[in-house]
């Protein structure tokens, strides 16, 4: 290429790594980069194509979704500080998720009177310079780096996302100015393979016989488990693990399908469970793993008496100031590996058949007696949509072929309750607490995988925090369609659902006021076909339901993209908002 720069030289080591998408949000910091992709356009060299989004949190997500699709971390291309801070909640979920991705944003360049190439020429540059612009996320990035020179711009890239690719996976930040991005260099070649991520970790040796020894004497063992399906392989030795014991399985708050939901040995799901449950108090022996809140111990806990083990890539939780949990021995393991171990030494071990085949029909018993409620809750309703009936609805047109994204938030415990999902990789969650991670991990799981379906679930508040306006744009332009529903109940129910826990008998459950209701109310569906030419439909009685979800479903499988927004019960007006409402119609 004629003209060999810093940018040409960091978008080469992206395309080496493996890195197929730069989901973009350019800006005054990167013509350099632009250039360099122009450049390579134009002569034909392969380099990541690049996506644009018109909205940072869209980015973020969409990487997010893609790269627990497919394994890969991509790349985000922001601006400065500003378009950083705009990445928003979506570092958080990157984050707390554990999806590895690389961030790039460039700085405001360091010379003020044309010393350089790319040197300050427009106001923007003063007023985007920042004391410490790594500062803004290094608390949620694994590493964070500078890049000052082309000659080294590919060891740091393979370097970043090396980090980025070992468990437990995450984000990392880099930063380049544009005159460093705008430096000709030399081209460097390097071996990738000499850049993988660190080998999974296991247990010692030493420590899998108390842990088997523990396990023999136990009556009522139990595995607790929230993300150990982002490894389908994990789940196969979980599964093994489980019907050779006769162990029940309860996920908690669930960001993955852990465990086949049609295995007699599944015992549902908790997620913010007001109530004791009672296997968990039960068991005397509990394996919770890959779990970062296996109980809420406030109202919901084990016994006193019950021996816990667990594992996890990261078991003490650093990154968490407050968290603890009363566990005989913390394995820093990878699930897959260290469930082998354990699977190995089982296969050594003499156990009792008889009280492991009482045991699993005990269990079985306890599955079908949840199933028979959970069919009792799905039923028919004759008045108002419930998220039950939606939920069993949706159910009967997922397929094998099928990715859900799940972004419910006060219908989180039942979306996974009632869509019963048994393939590993059939359901993604963002594994954090950033609302409006799914439209763009939507988008970005159909780029990982365009022959799949991907069916988005979502609050009318995700819907919103989504920035639908640029899901749908995106969705569109890259041929990425998605069937989005949202479970709209016309306010926020979470948080009057979280002042109910805390205050059950106060001055906001008296006046029914909790600030939480969308008044007027928006007509969601229409943001999407306005901005994304999306088939737009609202859902307000039970009777539609079906019809129009098949519709929505040949719509988006013939290549565009679908919204229904269906009208559940409505968060009650408080009787401020009624009388201001009745005042205003006089």
């Amino acid at each position: 290429m004629e003209n060999y720069t810093t940018s040409t030289a960091f978008l080469e080591a992206l395309q080496e790594a493996g890195v197929s998408y730069l989901f973009s949000n350019f800006g005054s910091d990167h013509p350099a980069m632009i250039e360099a992709l122009a450049q390579a356009e134009k002569e034909g060299k392969k380099l990541p194509k690049v996506i644009t989004c018109p909205h940072e949190m869209v980015a973020l997500s969409a990487a997010h979704g893609y790269a627990q699709v497919s394994g890969e971390p991509q790349a985000v291309i922001v601006h400065v500080e500003c378009g950083t801070q705009n990445l928003g909640a979506a570092i958080h979920n990157a984050w707390k998720g554990r999806v590895p991705v690389l961030v790039f944003a460039g700085t405001s360049p360091y010379t003020q009177e044309g010393e350089l190439l790319g040197s300050r020429n427009e106001f923007i540059h003063w007023i985007q310079d920042v004391p410490d612009q790594r500062g803004i996320v290094r608390g949620y990035m694994k590493y964070d780096n500078e890049i000052r020179t082309g000659t080294n711009v590919k060891q740091m890239v393979h370097r970043a996302l090396q980090i980025a690719k070992s468990g437990p996976k995450g984000p990392v930040y880099l930063v380049g100015a544009r005159e460093v991005m705008e430096e000709e260099t030399t081209k460097v070649n390097l071996n990738t393979e000499l850049w993988e991520p660190i080998a999974p970790s296991a247990i010692a040796p030493k420590d899998i016989g108390p842990f088997i020894e523990d396990l023999r004497k136990a009556e009522h063992p139990l595995v607790v488990t929230s993300y150990l399906g982002k490894n389908k392989q994990a789940v196969e030795e979980l599964v093994k693990f489980c019907d050779k014991m006769a162990i029940p399985v309860l996920e908690s708050v669930p960001n993955y399908m852990n465990f086949p939901s049609d295995n007699p040995l599944h015992c549902g799901y908790q997620w913010n469970t007001p109530g004791q449950n009672d296997l968990l108090s039960k068991a005397d022996f509990i394996l919770a793993i890959d779990s970062d809140v296996p109980w809420i111990p406030f109202k919901n806990k084990p016994s006193k008496n019950a021996v816990i083990y667990y594992i996890d890539e990261d078991p003490l939780k650093e990154g968490m100031p407050l968290w603890y949990i009363p566990s005989r021995r913390f394995f820093a393991a990878d699930a897959e590996t260290a469930l082998q171990q354990i699977n190995d030494s089982l296969s050594l071990t003499e156990i009792n058949e008889r009280k492991i085949e009482q045991r699993r029909k005990e269990i079985k018993d306890y599955h079908l007696q949840q199933r028979q409620e959970q069919e009792e809750a799905e039923k028919y309703p004759e008045e108002a949509l419930t998220p039950e009936y939606v939920l069993a609805s949706v159910r009967e047109i997922v397929d094998e072929d099928t990715i859900v994204t799940n972004e419910l938030i006060s219908s989180y415990q039942a979306s996974y309750t009632h869509l019963n999902m048994t393939k590993p990789g059939s359901i993604l969650g963002s594994g954090a607490g950033g609302l409006g991670w799914n439209g763009g991990a939507a988008v970005g799981a159909k780029l990982a995988d365009p022959t799949k379906t991907i069916i988005n679930l979502a609050g009318d508040g995700c819907y919103m925090f989504s920035v639908p306006s640029a899901v749908y744009w995106v969705a569109r332009k890259y041929d990425a369609p998605i069937l989005t529903i949202i479970f709209n109940n016309r306010g926020w129910n979470s948080p009057k659902l979280s002042t109910l826990g805390v205050h059950p008998d106060g001055v906001a459950n008296e006046t029914d006021q909790f600030f939480v209701d969308f008044t007027p109310h928006a007509d969601l569906s229409k943001i999407a076909e306005a901005a994304g030419g999306a088939y737009a439909r609202k859902i307000e009685k039970p009777e539609e339901m079906k019809g129009a979800l098949k519709e929505a479903l040949d719509v988006v499988r013939s290549g565009q993209s679908a919204v229904l927004d269906v009208y559940l019960p409505a968060i009650k007006k408080n009787k401020f908002e009624k009388e201001n409402e009745e005042h205003a119609t006089v």
